[in-house]
């Protein structure tokens, strides 16, 4: 098993003292207060949304999302909301909701939550959700438009363990991609060596608890529970707004556009690429 230590609980953080302690050393910090005074905690419910937005259509993903081919990074299906978390309630499923902006729809809903002032740069038109059924997993990734991530847990639990950036190659990280299919929870050290000196942490967010995850660092995530969150983004210095759009264009639209012509070969070839430089890191 990899090493994976838990990652640090706090309530009342200021601003100076998270800038100091978490925000300039990218550190991860799970918030137990952030979201204490949302109404969104308490009136997100399955419910409620499946009452007043179920008609709204949905994009779902399952596991394929990430596999080579036609479907490469599309939505599996469209199916109404209502549909969706009918699904969600029913058991356990790899179906999922990624990062849909319900406000475009429903911007009656921002009343629900406010922006924290926990650090400036927040995106106001980047609030994503995400939904998942239990024991729906997302690949290990780092998020594409290097931001800052606030992830907001408001119904269910999941499991989540990060990586920093540090440790790209020895997470066998795929060219022109912000992801890794290597098997952390079980992983191969014949078939992936370098994952021996990984380490990691790991947390079980629940409802209420903001995880920070700096911009960069690795996540896996898995559904304990059927649940969803809110993730808000932010950027803190012009450099991280340019290094995003830089790695937007390098790991979004040159992979789609060779995987499109490619296909699995073009998959193959990150995979070699990618073993490559793990070695070379574990060689030194």
């Amino acid at each position: 098993m990899l090493e994976l230590q838990p990652i640090e609980r706090r309530s009342g953080l200021t601003r100076e003292v998270f800038a100091k302690e978490y925000l300039g050393p990218l550190k991860p910090v799970v918030f137990s207060d952030l979201t204490a005074d949302w109404p969104a905690i308490h009136k997100w419910t399955l419910e409620y949304f499946k009452e007043y937005y179920g008609d709204l259509m949905v994009p779902v993903v399952s596991n394929n999302f990430s596999r080579p081919g036609k479907g490469y990074l599309a939505a599996d299906m469209h199916i109404t909301f209502r549909e969706y978390l009918e699904i969600l309630e029913s058991g356990p499923s790899d179906l999922r909701i990624f990062a849909w902006n319900i406000f475009w729809k429903a911007p009656e809903l921002r009343e629900d939550f406010e922006i924290p002032n926990i650090m400036d740069g927040f995106v106001d038109e980047l609030p994503f959700f995400f939904f998942g059924c239990e024991g729906s997993r997302v690949t290990l990734h780092y998020d594409v438009d290097m931001s800052h991530v606030f992830l907001n847990q408001i119904y269910g639990r999941k499991r989540i363990i990060l990586f920093s950036p540090e440790q790209s190659r020895q997470l066998y990280h795929l060219p022109f991609t912000v992801s890794s299919h290597v098997n952390i929870l079980n992983p191969d050290f014949k078939k992936h060596p370098a994952l021996q000196h990984v380490k990691g942490q790991e947390v079980m967010l629940m409802p209420g608890e903001t995880l920070f995850i700096p911009r960069g660092t690795w996540h896996y995530i898995e559904y304990t529970d059927g649940g969803y969150s809110m993730s808000l983004r932010a950027f803190n210095s012009i450099f991280n707004r340019v290094q995003g759009l830089a790695s937007i264009t390098k790991n979004y639209a040159v992979d789609r556009l060779m995987n499109r012509f490619m296909g699995q070969r073009w998959y193959n070839l990150k995979v070699r690429i990618a073993r490559r430089r793990a070695e070379k890191v574990s060689d030194q």
